[in-house]
């Protein structure tokens, strides 16, 4: 029977991480030029200050 080769199982691991990584910032960098230009002057400050509230609930759990 073969023996399991982890080195090669946590690259592919590292390697999707990596890769889901760059979509959640592009998805994100999307999101913010796409935001930036169809809001009313106040609305982007009430999303940060949401945003912030999870980041802060995030970093609790």
């Amino acid at each position: 029977m073969a023996t399991p080769n982890y080195s090669y199982e946590k690259r592919q691991r590292e390697l999707a991480k990596k890769q889901k990584k760059l979509d959640k910032e592009r998805a994100k960098a999307e999101r913010k030029s796409s935001d930036e230009g169809g809001l009313a002057p106040g609305a982007g400050q009430a999303d940060a200050a949401a945003s912030a509230g999870e980041a802060g609930e995030r970093a609790r759990t």
